[in-house]
């Protein structure tokens, strides 16, 4: 962590929170419009400082983090989880679709169907 530094490019600091694998990818979704500061749409070099609102979209689901630490070193997951607090809304919303995501998967199959079960299917349905 870096008290001395007043901003970090937002690439390095989506990278080192851990909420993107490489900086290439942070970049990249900068560049798609998934990362908002302050309500505004971020570009990779944009600096990001302490007290800042990010929006984030990524492939783990959607952020809303407000910014406590910056690092522009990628450390130990739970260092990475000090440079931030995520807010109570974001947290349901994400508990929420993580719920839905559960319940869809009861309802889709998990194997296929061998032989036998289509030939049961096919009599079910009249074919």
């Amino acid at each position: 962590m870096s008290e001395n530094s007043t901003s970090v490019r937002m690439d390095k600091f989506l990278w080192a929170a851990r909420f993107f694998k490489t900086r290439a990818l942070a970049a990249r979704a900068c560049e798609l419009n998934r990362v908002q500061s302050n309500g505004h749409v971020a570009k990779p070099a944009r600096d990001v400082r302490v007290g800042d609102m990010l929006r984030i979209t990524s492939p783990a689901g959607e952020y809303e983090i407000k910014v406590l630490l910056l690092s522009e070193m990628r450390g130990p997951a739970a260092v990475a989880q000090t440079l931030f607090e995520e807010t109570e809304a974001s947290r349901d919303l994400r508990a929420k679709a993580a719920a839905e995501r559960k319940a869809l998967a009861h309802f889709e199959p998990s194997v296929r169907p061998t032989k036998r079960d289509r030939r049961m299917i096919h009599s079910f349905r009249g074919d």
